[in-house]
């Protein structure tokens, strides 16, 4: 018979999720986290099969923290916008777990719709929003989120990896003036707002 684990797989995600919050991925080893569990590294590997496994629970368990910062914007009006400042608010604050969830180098090239998949509820959660609150039809609230988005989350990297500061002012209003550009372009019904080139702003 094997041994009853010393320890659950939460107890060790938990741990795990830790040290890459205060430390980074890098710093995440076995010994490392044998040593923040009180324990030998061994615990470790009767529950999970390997390192890349416990990884595999670490995101998973990032990803609902990030989740759950972000729904707290269902309760503010716009949602969208919110959504966007509480994005912001968790790169500032988890920047670490930040990366690890949009800053990793993927083995795969994803296209945007597998990483609207990968958002799950966040990127649901706008859509429904923008539709809602700007009277836009499904494609034309995800064509905006997706714009808008890929503008926040630029917005994030930089805080995130440090390479620059923002106020709280700053930021709403870089995100308040790219979605009210991006809206106005769309309802003029130029809905492919990436081949629109400044001289046909100009015109």
């Amino acid at each position: 018979m094997p041994p009853k684990p010393k320890f659950t797989r939460e107890e060790i995600t938990a741990a795990a999720l830790k040290i890459v919050s205060e430390k980074g991925l890098e710093a995440l080893t076995s010994r490392e986290l044998g040593a923040a569990l009180g324990s030998s590294a061994r615990p470790i590997f009767t529950v999970f099969k390997n390192m890349d496994e416990l990884l595999t629970e670490i995101r998973g368990a990032a990803m609902r923290l990030f989740e759950a910062h972000v729904k707290k914007a269902e309760g503010f009006y716009p949602v969208f916008k919110q959504v966007g400042l509480q994005m912001v608010s968790f790169a500032e604050e988890e920047p670490k777990l930040f990366r690890l969830l949009f800053m990793s180098e993927n083995t795969t090239h994803m296209t945007f719709d597998d990483m609207f998949d990968y958002m799950g509820g966040t990127a649901e959660l706008c859509v429904d929003a923008i539709q809602h609150d700007y009277g836009l039809e499904w494609g034309a609230a995800r064509l905006l989120f997706r714009h808008c988005w890929i503008y926040t989350y630029g917005i994030c990297a930089l805080i995130a990896s440090k390479v620059c500061r923002f106020t709280d002012k700053e930021v709403s209003d870089m995100l308040s003036r790219e979605f009210l550009s991006t809206l106005a372009l769309i309802k003029s019904g130029n809905s492919n707002i990436y081949s629109i080139t400044p001289q046909k702003l100009a015109d």
